[in-house]
């Protein structure tokens, strides 16, 4: 493996010994035709009916409430997600990268598709029932975890930087209400026709909103799907913590990043300059 310090990708990283070990650790047979790679995790199914989610982490990204996310779960009521079972975790020999492997009941139903979707997947209308059930139920669960977003910490200060980096303007960014988040809400981690959240490593306490937001930043290269997001979660969208939300969301798609070709660029400009006008009002 490289060095813990430069960018590491999964999808094209040997992870022979590292499934090796998981079916050692956690006695279960991976299916290894079946093996879908991501850039900093590789999950499979097994012989028990089960799946199993592998996390790459360097260690200065498990500090404070560690990264137990997906055991955490265990314990929300009300949410559509797959069940867990039980976990392995290891450090590297390098000493500077943390293992995990989560083993979960499978998905009900595949993943509809990539984080952002360039056409309509056509939901039914008992899927959207279930989004917004799951999400009003995850909002008003109990927790000490703060959400990571790309694995970074969420605070009001990271809202704040992150947002006036993009749109510097004289308006207040000061979240009113931190609620449970999945914090990594988009089309790749949803399932259809039956609707189920999985990969849960970063959910807890987010500015209100976040999931929403998020998700409607997925799907503005649809926009009449972003606009279905923004009418079933419109509470949300409504408030002044999700407005700002939905500029934080703005800001990482306008951001140093963009890409000149993202047609979500278009649409996240125009919602961004209808929030600031309306938060420099108010």
């Amino acid at each position: 493996m490289p060095s813990p310090t430069t960018a590491v990708d999964l999808r094209v990283e040997p992870v022979e010994a590292v499934l090796d070990r998981v079916e050692r650790s956690l006695q279960v047979t991976l299916d290894r035709d079946s093996v879908i790679r991501k850039r900093r995790t590789v999950g499979a199914p097994t012989d028990r009916d089960t799946w199993v989610r592998i996390e790459r982490r360097r260690i200065d990204r498990t500090e404070g409430q560690g990264w137990n996310g997906t055991e955490t779960t265990a314990l929300l009521d009300g949410v559509a997600l797959p069940e867990w079972r039980e976990c392995v975790v290891w450090r590297d020999a390098d000493g500077q990268v943390m293992w995990r492997a989560d083993e979960t009941a499978l998905l009900p139903a595949q993943p509809i598709g990539t984080s952002v979707l360039a056409e309509d997947p056509q939901l039914p209308e008992a899927w959207w029932q279930s989004l917004s059930s799951s999400l009003d139920a995850l909002a008003v669960q109990r927790t000490r975890r703060i959400a990571t977003p790309d694995t970074v910490t969420i605070t009001q200060a990271v809202v704040t930087e992150t947002i006036l980096s993009v749109f510097p303007g004289d308006f207040e960014t000061t979240v009113q209400g931190w609620v449970p988040a999945h914090a990594d809400l988009n089309w790749a981690n949803m399932t259809s026709p039956e609707f189920c959240l999985f990969d849960w490593e970063d959910w807890g306490n987010a500015p209100r909103g976040l999931d929403s937001a998020s998700l409607w930043g997925s799907s503005l290269a649809v926009p009449a799907l972003a606009d279905r997001v923004r009418q079933e979660r419109r509470h949300d969208f409504e408030s002044r913590d999700g407005k700002l939300m939905t500029l934080f969301v703005c800001s990482k798609i306008l951001g140093p990043y963009a890409h000149p070709e993202d047609p979500r660029l278009g649409p996240a400009r125009r919602m961004a300059e209808l929030i600031v006008a309306e938060l420099q009002t108010s």
